[in-house]
């Protein structure tokens, strides 16, 4: 084969490589959720991505087979091809007798291997990572293409190597991962604020809302002895004095030793005129919603959401009452602190 055919062929070679190592980096590296939607939207290469997605341990195989076919005929046809011109060149400097081949094959070694590594893995592995989801567009459906025509050796090799997996211990993947645990998340988060892609209050309710998946309603409960309460009879006169005494503005109302409902600021702040002094109507009286201890406080917001009321009563597995979590403590883990109406009007 003439120097010049092998050179061109180890060209094409390298640029396989660079191929296969692309389309490899840019599967892995790419968001599923920036995908999708253009695939919804109609996009053939989108479509044909997110199944390679869909088949990662495939395509996978199929990338390191072209890696390591583009790398060995690399080395097997540029390398003597690439000494062979070098030979020339160095025996026109004085380099002749049996140093000659051998310090060509070297240099062309080097030659060969630093063109392997630059041009062929890092500058492609690089690109695909500083931009995932295009790479993948662009290097997914033709990888995926020689997959599927390729597919019995391919498949044959994923499950030898599922198989060494198993020896090991390791459950095989066959998709791109899309969602992250809530640890995860968070360290996200924090490393988005501190590279300043958030600002402190962004930050604050991102890790509030994380808060509300794993925190329970216990973290949050009042228990039942330490309860400021009311009775259910109680007048808007006492009502309005417990306000400026505490600084709440809303009260659990006791009838006996059991807990019927509460009272909020806004139904007894305006009375009618001779009304502060008889007991607040039955219809001012809010109803309570329940939930179980070692809730979540995403369970209990969601909870006091539905049934509209400030107040959820914590029951113990009996169903005996634990204690009382507040609307605006679940919501201070969002957001921060939140001034109750009630500490407004004591200030």
């Amino acid at each position: 084969m003439a120097d010049w055919v092998a050179i061109l062929i180890a060209v094409a070679l390298l640029v396989g490589n660079a191929f296969f190592v692309g389309a490899e980096f840019a599967l892995i590296s790419a968001r599923r959720t920036q995908i999708e939607p253009r695939a919804a939207e109609g996009s053939w290469a989108a479509r044909v991505t997110v199944r390679g997605m869909d088949r990662v341990s495939l395509m996978m195989a199929g990338a390191q087979l072209g890696i390591t076919a583009c790398s060995l005929g690399l080395g097997a046809i540029g390398e003597p091809a690439v000494a062979h011109q070098l030979e020339k060149p160095l025996a026109a400097i004085g380099i002749t007798g049996a140093w000659l081949h051998g310090i060509a094959f070297a240099v062309a070694l080097v030659v060969v291997v630093a063109l392997h590594m630059v041009l062929g893995e890092m500058v492609p592995k690089n690109i695909a990572i500083a931009g995932p989801e295009r790479a993948a567009l662009l290097l997914a459906p033709p990888l995926y293409g020689l997959v599927w025509i390729l597919r019995p050796l391919i498949w044959l090799m994923n499950a030898l190597a599922n198989l060494g997996l198993k020896v090991l211990r390791v459950e095989p993947r066959d998709e791109v991962a899309t969602t992250f645990s809530a640890e995860e998340v968070a360290g996200l988060v924090a490393e988005s604020h501190q590279e300043g892609l958030l600002d402190e209050a962004e930050r604050r309710v991102l890790d509030g809302s994380l808060t509300l998946s794993f925190e329970t309603v216990d973290s949050v409960m009042v228990p039942r002895a330490e309860l400021v309460t009311l009775p259910v009879d109680v007048t808007p006169q006492k009502a309005q004095q417990a306000t400026v005494r505490t600084g709440f503005s809303r009260f659990p109302l006791t009838d006996g030793d059991e807990l019927v409902g509460y009272l909020h600021l806004k139904d007894f702040a305006t009375v009618p005129r001779g009304g502060a002094t008889r007991p607040i109507p039955d219809d001012a009286v809010r109803p309570l919603t329940s939930i179980p201890a070692g809730s979540s406080l995403e369970q209990a917001l969601g909870r006091m959401q539905s049934r509209g009321t400030h107040i959820a009563l914590v029951r113990g597995e009996g169903g005996e009452v634990l204690g009382a979590a507040m609307l605006e403590d679940v919501i201070e883990r969002l957001v921060g602190e939140v001034v109750d109406v009630g500490q407004e009007l004591q200030a």
